[in-house]
């Protein structure tokens, strides 16, 4: 099973944001931005707007250009790239990936080898649809999107998470491992959801609360 693993569960529960990235086109108005990354709205993260399930996180892209279009879409003309990328206002959806632990990482030989199983699409695609009926009524006619799959990870997390079970967690409240004292694990894995945000913040907010348990505990005079 390997190093503090009698829980069965290091390796499993690999979470990885389900993300699309969405194109809000309007060819009569272009768009000059050089970073636009400065606005996110979280409206539908506790529900779709209407009474239904959550959906995800909204925001801005950094600004695209019609290079990087073309590394997805070769057979476009680049002049008709550069013209899109230049009247498109730039978003990114961001839903969470549930925890499942046959979603997973696993060794074999000499191999890593991932299992990834996503869930909750339906929430991506629920706000892929309500943000395309948004842009549409702000006054965007063309609306592209496109889900990003295995090759663009999204904030990857999980797969050695916390409890307070050591039965069916790894690590403890402070990313102690529960077979092993002297064994502490504060990067993203030990997060047991991924929420629908980035992460950073979480992590590095966790790092330094384990930190202060670790002076207080450990190295205490």
């Amino acid at each position: 099973r390997g190093l503090a693993n009698s829980s069965d569960q290091v390796g499993r529960n690999f979470m990885n944001h389900n993300s699309s990235a969405m194109l809000a086109i309007d060819p009569r108005r272009r768009n000059d931005a050089v970073y636009q990354k400065t606005l996110m709205l979280n409206d539908y993260y506790l529900s779709d707007g209407r009474g239904g399930k959550p959906l995800g996180n909204v925001q801005l892209l950094g600004k695209i250009d019609g290079n990087m279009l073309r590394a997805n879409v070769k057979t476009v003309p680049k002049f008709a790239l550069d013209f899109m990328a230049g009247h498109a206002v730039d978003w990114y959806l961001m839903c969470e990936d549930l925890p499942d632990p046959e979603s997973r990482i696993m060794v074999d030989g000499k191999d890593i080898v991932m299992q990834w199983r996503r869930s909750n699409m339906q929430s991506l695609e629920g706000l892929t649809k309500v943000m395309r009926e948004n842009f549409r009524a702000c006054g965007y006619p063309i609306v592209l999107s496109r889900p990003f799959d295995k090759r663009t990870p999204s904030h990857q997390c999980g797969t050695v998470k916390m409890g307070n079970d050591p039965a069916t967690s790894p690590l403890d409240p402070f990313c102690r491992a529960y077979d092993h004292q002297n064994l502490f694990v504060v990067d993203g894995g030990f997060l047991p959801t991924s929420a629908a945000v980035n992460p950073a913040l979480s992590i590095a907010a966790q790092a330094l609360r384990v930190a202060e348990h670790i002076r207080k505990t450990e190295l205490a005079a």
